[in-house]
């Protein structure tokens, strides 16, 4: 389990000592408070998602792919699909789609959805081929489209609603970015999170090695760089898009959230707040709904994926962040 991590993070821990609170000048410091706890001493979280129709919100552990569930006001999640739930080794990405169906991928395997209300596997796509491959993050467009990325193949993939029909498959490649991305060394992971304009134009994914965001046209095909003004994404890890064009992010080693405006047209962005906190103990996804942004808290570096280990876990939680 380690060993899939390692390289998708290929970061060190250097920042950690010197990390403080900042944010933009002129801008309300936000601030930071639990919001759940999470139940187990190995729980290692890595995705979220909120049911935009009922407020609940799923967390996937990538310790042994544990999907746990915060219903409204709970201050303790609880086990929604148990460790090994049909196979599942990690819970990487989350999303809910607006039929209330569950998407988790698994790093290792591919992506499943699940029925929210029964937690009965609905679908499940694989992929295919030989290689080294690391199904990481996931984003649903207003057609009901999964895109996934892989960190290793440097490739984002598809799922349609006519291939969800069907009940299962191999993962087909929608934009292959290894032209596009910066020359790493061999096996270097760089794809991470993953978000989509709410009106189907285009989907936004992270390059975290080199700092990178890059436009994928959903009406072209064509593949574009956004041009970054005040900072870049290196160690950024999940996305959140809101639909006024803020563009929210998580950069894990560094413990540090960003947010974004992005242009009309997805081809800019500026950064617009800056907050570094030790108390986002490694932040690897987000969610944000009007008036506060949920941060997954991982602990990657406490005797998690992350080497060398800074330390034995805490409580694991999910923060929640006002001001954002």
């Amino acid at each position: 389990m380690r060993r899939l991590l390692l390289p998708l993070t290929a970061l060190t821990l250097t920042a950690a000592a010197t990390l403080t609170a900042t944010t933009t000048a002129h801008a309300t410091t936000p601030r930071i408070s639990t919001a759940f706890t999470l139940p187990g001493e190995k729980v290692y979280p890595e995705g979220i998602a909120t049911d935009p129709r009922t407020g609940t919100v799923y967390v996937g552990s990538y310790a042994d792919g544990t999907v746990y569930r915060a219903r409204p006001g709970a201050r303790t999640a609880e086990v929604f699909l148990p460790a090994g739930t049909d196979g599942r080794d990690t819970a990487n990405g989350l999303r809910v789609d607006a039929r209330g169906r569950l998407w988790v991928t698994d790093s290792t395997t591919g992506v499943a959805v699940y029925d929210s209300r029964t937690g009965s596997r609905l679908a499940h796509f694989e992929v295919e081929g030989g290689g080294a491959s690391f199904v990481n993050d996931l984003a649903l467009t207003p057609d009901g489209t999964a895109y996934l990325t892989d960190s290793v193949r440097g490739v984002v993939y598809r799922v349609t609603p006519a291939q969800l029909a069907t009940g299962s498959g191999a993962l087909r490649t929608a934009f292959d970015l290894r032209g596009h991305l910066k020359p790493q060394p061999a096996g270097t992971a760089t794809l991470n999170g993953i978000a989509a304009d709410r009106t189907g134009r285009y989907l936004l994914t992270v390059d975290m090695t080199a700092g990178d965001l890059h436009r994928l046209d959903l009406r072209t095909g064509a593949i574009t760089r956004v041009t970054l003004t005040g900072g870049d994404l290196l160690h950024a890890d999940g996305l959140d898009l809101s639909p006024d064009g803020t563009l929210r992010a998580a950069h894990n080693t560094t413990n540090t959230l960003t947010r974004w405006q992005l242009s009309p047209d997805g081809t800019r962005a500026r950064l617009t707040r800056t907050l570094t906190d030790p108390a986002l103990q490694i932040p690897t996804t987000l969610t944000h709904t009007p008036g506060r942004t949920l941060v997954v808290r991982s602990q990657f570096d406490k005797d998690g994926p992350l080497t060398p280990s800074t330390g034995t876990p805490t409580t694991f939680t999910i923060a929640t962040v006002q001001g954002l």
